[in-house]
């Protein structure tokens, strides 16, 4: 996932603090992968417009990382990518509901 980035493109999850560089963005990613071994993030669209590209999204998967609640969660997002003059992901900003996150976690 992080070799679409550019080699120092950033992520940032619900405006945290941005993973800068290929390397923190692959560590980003792979606590997701702990965290929900089964994960699986399907793309529910893509637009662009006046504010870059966005990516819709939807991940699915079950708490079973370490020091995991066993519980299965459901969440939909989006990043708002501006693409670089290579194509590659220059920034990344996520968004979801971390709320109803957190619920779903809790049961």
């Amino acid at each position: 996932m992080a070799a679409f980035f550019a080699e120092n493109g950033s992520l940032s999850v619900n405006d945290g603090p941005p993973a800068v560089g290929r390397a923190a963005i692959a560590d980003e990613a792979q606590a997701f992968m702990t965290t929900f071994p089964d994960m699986v993030v399907t793309m529910d669209k893509v637009t662009r417009d006046s504010d870059g590209t966005k990516f819709n999204w939807t991940l699915i998967g079950t708490n079973t990382g370490p020091g995991g609640t066993g519980k299965r969660v459901r969440i939909s997002g989006y990043e708002l990518w501006q693409i670089d003059d290579d194509g590659l992901i220059g920034e990344s900003k996520g968004h979801f509901d971390s709320a109803e996150y957190e619920r779903q976690l809790r049961g």
